[in-house]
């Protein structure tokens, strides 16, 4: 079927309020690392969903926090950016009958930028699994008054409930015109950023209070063998020695789990064999001090 409309949609809200879930639930697959630590969303990351005539770009951002670094002031640029230079924004809530501070930071910037021309704005209210249907009513009540919501969907990015309606609501809202991405095209992430992301995800299961934050990843070998093995190497940066020492782990242990759960992810990825090195480096204070950001990737 020939694409009629397209258009693309922000994803926003607090860190760990279920976005990268959801968006994997429209992408269909997993485009995007998910874990339960805050902040684990560190880009911009695309997926892209086709229902019928319409295509949809969903663009899943960091979660929205007050920033203590220079990593975390970029991602709260890119919150920002990304909200007001697309064609719909969905605001994604707890499933709580109140409005926290980063969801009332996020409805003012919204609400101000309808002094020019914001897009139209839908809300999520997720985990709707974890409540009953009268505390769901109250949390409708509580965020209705706060902008001229397009829609209100409450859902389950978990389980995949209420995420079809959630198309339902936002096909109207897209502008018309072609396809914006090739027939197939799940996401515009290149592979090296989604080894690093799966091996950071793996890290992140493993790991527990400050380490996490302090921890990236860059994909520095990627090639294909004649015979189609495929080598990957990644250097893992840390801000401390000690946390170094934590990375490895008692005789390589740590280092070895995690390689053996990203080598499985990456032949399933592949569809073959994977050769897997990985290696920690100490880069002090890397997430304030723009040069080593911008090595690491991040455009500050």
């Amino acid at each position: 079927m020939k694409i009629q409309k397209s258009g693309i949609i922000a994803l926003i809200g607090r860190p760990n309020v279920g976005k990268s879930t959801l968006l994997n639930r429209l992408a269909g697959e997993k485009v995007a690392i998910v874990t339960d630590k805050p902040q684990t969303t560190r880009h911009r990351i695309t997926a892209v969903a086709t229902r019928g005539a319409c295509q949809f770009v969903f663009l899943d951002t960091p979660g929205f926090h007050r920033p203590r670094n220079r990593l975390g002031e970029h991602m709260v640029r890119l919150v920002r950016e990304t909200a007001l230079g697309v064609d719909a924004v969905v605001l994604m809530v707890e499933p709580a009958a109140r409005v926290g501070t980063p969801e009332a930071m996020l409805i003012e910037q919204l609400v101000r930028a309808r002094a020019g021309e914001a897009p139209p704005a839908v809300l999520v209210i997720n985990k709707i699994d974890t409540v009953k249907k009268d505390a769901l009513l109250a949390v409708i009540e509580t965020y209705r008054p706060a902008l001229p919501w397009a829609a209100v969907v409450p859902l389950s990015a978990r389980d995949g409930d209420g995420v079809a309606p959630l198309f339902d609501e936002l096909a109207p809202l897209l502008p018309e015109g072609p396809a914006l991405y090739p027939e197939g095209q799940v996401t515009d992430q290149p592979d090296r950023v989604l080894i690093a992301e799966i091996v950071r995800e793996k890290l992140l299961d493993h790991l527990e209070q400050e380490v996490p934050h302090g921890v990236a990843v860059v994909t520095d070998t990627l090639r294909e063998r004649e015979n189609g093995l495929v080598d990957i190497g990644v250097t893992i940066v840390c801000e401390r020695e000690s946390h170094k020492g934590i990375l490895i782990g008692r005789r390589g242990a740590m280092l070895k789990q995690v390689g053996q759960e990203a080598r499985a992810e990456l032949e399933e990825m592949y569809g073959g064999p994977v050769h897997f090195q990985s290696w920690v480096k100490v880069k002090a204070d890397w997430r304030d001090k723009p040069g080593q950001l911008r090595d690491l990737g991040f455009d500050v």
